[in-house]
């Protein structure tokens, strides 16, 4: 949610500026913009309602130069999306500016103390009272002011402030949001993504909550709440530049759907003993005695991530026969969980930066819970705080719609299945026989991409449904969820998941020619039982589409379309049977003209509860 970027160096810095706007742009696009200080010391600024897109005609105008500067891509909490609530915001004197990400909860009594002093606001945003805070605590020294200011917000924060009163420095700032620093040859970038600045330099410093510095032309000083000098490792990016761009897809989307076979890959690349029936992850075998004693696992996520561990709670249960909860995390420290130190608690996040997950690994941690983490991004916030993570090694994922995230964490909870289960009861042959059928989803997935012509026309044919039903049973159950939410996010279509077995209980009702359901039916141990839910809504003259496995052809007989999958474990067949999902969605959002790669209110990476 919102995107900043900041440079300060020998290069122009405008250049730099929009161009990391752009690779952030996926995390927010409802307005941007941009402060340049001159050689001459005058700020030069230029705000857009709208896309990057946007903001470079208006700066296309303009004769903008400078060496060092802030911008930022919004994505509206506080005030609709418009040029007064774009950032960079500044003081009453136009002679502080300011990027923001996060929400100041005190807002309101702070903007009133500040309007009793004299101050004058201009936007409807919350961000804006770090300018006028900066102000008036402003004695000469911009770090010192930054830092007052700062102990006055009750709330979460990623800021850059830079100041006409204190020049040739940036002042950055975070607490539980995220923001990091990029270190060139004679130049220094500050980020909230490290996709933004992946281009220049792959020379990462990570910032800590409650961690503040200044950037100036002799480099990078950071400061803990004390103000107190951090020496902070600096670590390098494995990623490639060009993971971060659509390498000639007309959509991330598509390109990030189009990955999935090499998702998978990369995460089981050295995590198979397959002689053994043993899957091996790295920092968690140390803690083995922990999870072998551990009476219940409780999964934590948000959106696509809580619903590949809804999943993955069916998988574990069964294989491993230990107690899994998956949980909502936006719910779970304020409901008053009960976590016992036997307990493992599990946090699912493909940014590691979501706000409602990273708290509420807080909470189980303060709880004295052993906490793990399935997480994509190197050096998150939540990859930090866990006791000890995995990394999925997804690549950046840069359409806002989880897609090959979702594959790989799919296929890492699977990973862990086994970890789990050969540490306690499972026997070799079941090891072996998972693991071997994990290895062979790659070219399953790709067999399964090249029938994407076949979903397209499927997609087009239902295009103009109003609403969907998706359905199905254990463990394509959640995998509706999944299927229901994708087309939501794409497509603006009303859709709903359900377990199939509850139709009967009321959604029923809903039933006519008008409103298709989709299906997920593999020949598994409840095929008899989805079958049911079939026959119920064709006796109701609805339409259905099927997705089922290959050697299946009876079915046909009772849809309207169906699409066939390779046979493959019961355990592993949402990792198969998303792809479908993913391109459906894809395909109706495509055809109707909607931009699938930034839906309409809709951002990456949710850092605010």
């Amino acid at each position: 949610m919102c995107g900043i970027i900041g440079y300060l160096g020998k290069r122009q810095a405008l250049p730099i500026i929009v161009g990391g706007l752009r690779r952030l742009e996926y995390r927010g696009y409802d307005s941007a913009g941009v402060v340049v200080f001159s050689k001459d010391g005058i700020p030069q600024v230029t705000k857009a309602k709208g896309g990057v897109d946007n903001l470079t005609k208006k700066i296309s105008d303009k004769k903008v130069s400078g060496f060092y500067g802030i911008g930022h891509v919004r994505w509206a909490t506080n005030g609709e999306p418009s040029v007064a609530n774009a950032h960079p915001h500044w003081d009453c004197h136009k002679k502080v500016f300011v990027v923001h990400n996060g929400v100041v909860e005190n807002n309101r009594a702070l903007k009133e103390a500040l309007k009793e002093k004299g101050h004058s606001f201009s936007s409807e945003t919350d961000s804006e009272v770090f300018a006028h805070l900066i102000e008036e605590y402003f004695h000469g020294n911009l770090e010192d002011a930054v830092r007052l200011a700062l102990e006055k917000i009750k709330g979460t924060y990623a800021i850059a402030v830079i100041s006409l009163l204190d020049p040739r420095k940036i002042i950055f700032a975070c607490q539980s949001s995220p923001l990091l620093i990029g270190q060139g040859k004679e130049e220094t970038f500050i980020s909230s993504d490290v996709s933004a600045i992946l281009g220049h330099t792959k020379q990462i410093i990570y910032l800590n909550d409650n961690e503040m510095g200044i950037v100036t032309p002799e480099g990078v000083s950071i400061f803990d709440a004390n103000h107190q000098p951090v020496l902070k490792k600096t670590q390098t990016i494995g990623w490639n530049i060009k993971e971060a761009e659509k390498s000639g897809y007309p959509h991330f989307m598509l390109k990030e759907i189009m990955e999935g076979p090499e998702v998978i890959r990369r995460a089981i690349r050295g995590r198979i003993v397959l002689d053994e029936g043993l899957s091996k992850l790295g920092g968690i075998e140390k803690y083995s005695l922990t999870l072998k004693k551990a009476e219940r696992l409780i999964i934590i996520g948000m959106g696509t991530a809580l619903i590949a561990a809804k999943i993955a709670a069916y998988a574990i249960e069964e294989h491993v026969g230990i107690i899994v909860q998956a949980e909502n995390a936006s719910e779970f420290r304020y409901r008053s969980p009960v976590i016992r130190k036997s307990d493992i608690v599990l946090a699912v996040s493909q940014s590691g930066e979501t706000a409602d997950t990273l708290f509420a690994v807080r909470e189980a941690k303060r709880k004295g819970a052993l906490t793990l983490g399935i997480i994509n991004v190197v050096g998150s916030t939540i990859a930090r705080e866990v006791d000890v993570g995995i990394y999925n090694h997804a690549g950046p994922e840069i359409g806002v719609a989880a897609t090959k995230s979702f594959v790989s964490q799919l296929t890492v909870f699977v990973l862990l299945m086994v970890f789990l289960g050969r540490n306690r009861e499972m026997s070799l042959g079941e090891g072996k026989r998972i693991l071997r059928g994990l290895t062979e989803l790659p070219g399953l997935a790709e067999k399964i991409l090249s029938q994407r012509a076949t979903i397209k026309k499927v997609a087009q044919k239902y295009s103009s449904a109003r609403d969907f039903l998706f359905l199905g049973r254990k463990y394509n159950y959640p995998l509706a969820l999944e299927g229901a939410l994708k087309l939501k996010e794409i497509s603006y279509i009303h859709a709903e998941g359900l377990e199939a077995g509850a139709i009967k209980h009321g959604p029923i009702a809903m039933i006519d020619l008008e409103f298709p359901s989709l299906m997920i039916i593999p020949k598994d141990s409840v095929y008899e039982k989805t079958l049911l839910a079939i026959e119920e809504i064709k006796a109701r003259h609805g339409k259905v589409i099927a997705i089922t496995s290959e050697d299946n052809k009876d079915l046909k007989k009772k849809v309207d379309d169906i699409l066939y999958l390779p046979l493959v474990e019961e355990i592993l067949w949402p990792i198969l049977g998303v792809i479908p999902l993913q391109l459906f969605a894809y395909y109706i959002g495509v055809e109707k003209g909607f931009n699938v790669d930034k839906p309409r209110n809709l951002a990456k990476s949710v850092t605010v509860e």
